[in-house]
């Protein structure tokens, strides 16, 4: 069984141990306990009860599910709390077949608590629902391991006593999951492709078309992925991307995922993103995108949102649709302290045939970019216009 596989397990797990009596908390940390020896067992990808070549286990989730067991018991018994003695004497569950319950849902609402910060959230999906260690997300999010284990501990205590049965706003799973996605890829773990198979997870337990949206919208986006950056590893820009490295099978699913939410009749934010990122997608090349489709998303996309973020994009789009004047007229509605405002306002300039002016913003958004690839690559803009090629 290989890692992903068995992380796939870690839900269903975590939730048999807390109808069993455990807390959210302890069943978490004696879920990943036996995880990790799991894999230090099973180093061959082969369930074996040990290393040294045992009859193969015939049920990986009831071995995780009796293995963690066996350590919330031993922690409670440790313990010399008013409850620990009364959880240590209870008995070993029969042996069985085991039950068909599936907590994954819960797990989500409970993990993206609105009482949580989005970093405590997306660290303790990543650690409940994903079944990654806290060296693994720490190691994506590029930070000491001790700095993301204070991170979990503090979202664990603080829905300490949630109910694991109480309902949740699906908005909130979404915007956790979409907030994985976009940290991109770090570490030795793939960010954006564990957000791709958790919202899978998300959206094989329900039927809300905004969670096919954003599952769309993932694939849609994740199809670019080998075109992003050149064999240097430099930012590519998606109009000069080599669109036969795009990956068709990944945009052919998105697309079908796509069309049966907007079949529902019920658009919501995700949706439209995807429907956009679908136009892109749908374009032979970077002259043929539907421009003035892709704006009549953006209005829909900003009647649903009011988002800022949203209004720029819209800036940019329309200087396509509708020349470079246009743009900056609808770019002049956007608040200029806006993260990117600066790129997108070269953006317009350079298109409008104002080289000096663009270049100075180029190097104005180069200074404020968040990131090195995208400082990189604004300050190449700058450069070229400054110094161009005779």
């Amino acid at each position: 069984m290989n890692p992903a596989a068995l992380r796939e397990l870690v839900p269903a797990v975590i939730g048999v141990l807390v109808r069993r009596g455990a807390d959210f908390a302890s069943a978490e940390d004696a879920v990943q306990e036996a995880v990790i020896r799991a894999l230090e067992t099973w180093p061959d990808g082969s369930p074996s009860h040990s290393s040294g070549g045992a009859e193969p286990v015939r049920d990986p989730k009831g071995w995780l599910i009796a293995a963690s067991w066996r350590r919330f018991v031993d922690a409670r018994r440790a313990e010399e709390s008013r409850r620990g003695r009364e959880v240590a004497v209870a008995a070993e569950p029969p042996p069985g077949p085991t039950p068909v319950t599936d907590d994954t849902l819960r797990l989500y609402f409970l993990c993206a608590h609105p009482s949580l910060s989005p970093a405590s959230a997306v660290a303790l999906t990543l650690r409940a629902v994903g079944g990654l260690t806290t060296r693994q997300i720490a190691a994506a999010y590029l930070v000491p391991e001790a700095t993301m284990a204070q991170r979990i501990s503090r979202a664990k205590r603080r829905i300490a006593g949630e109910s694991f049965d109480r309902s949740g706003d699906p908005a909130t799973v979404l915007r956790v999951l979409y907030l994985v996605f976009n940290e991109g890829y770090g570490g030795d773990v793939d960010l954006a492709a564990e957000a791709v198979r958790l919202t899978r997870q998300f959206a094989a337990l329900t039927d809300d078309p905004e969670v096919a949206g954003l599952l769309a919208l993932m694939l849609l986006h994740h199809a670019r992925r080998a075109a992003r950056t050149d064999a240097e590893g430099r930012l590519v820009p998606l109009a000069e991307q080599d669109r036969g490295r795009w990956d068709t099978g990944l945009i052919a699913e998105g697309v079908e995922i796509l069309q049966a939410a907007l079949a529902r009749d019920r658009l919501g934010e995700y949706q439209a993103q995807a429907a956009i990122a679908a136009l892109h997608a749908d374009a032979p090349t970077a002259a043929e995108t539907d421009w003035p489709q892709i704006v009549e998303w953006y209005d829909e996309l900003l009647r649903l949102t009011g988002s800022p973020v949203v209004r720029l994009n819209r800036a940019v789009a329309v200087g396509e649709a509708d020349g470079a004047r246009a743009g900056l007229a609808a770019l002049e509605q956007v608040d200029p302290s806006l993260p990117r405002y600066a790129a997108a306002l070269a953006y317009l300039h350079e298109r409008a045939g104002e080289h000096v002016r663009a270049a100075d913003l180029y190097a104005e958004a180069a200074r404020a970019a968040t990131s090195v690839p995208e400082r990189e690559h604004l300050t190449r803009q700058a450069a070229r216009l400054r110094h161009p090629r005779p």
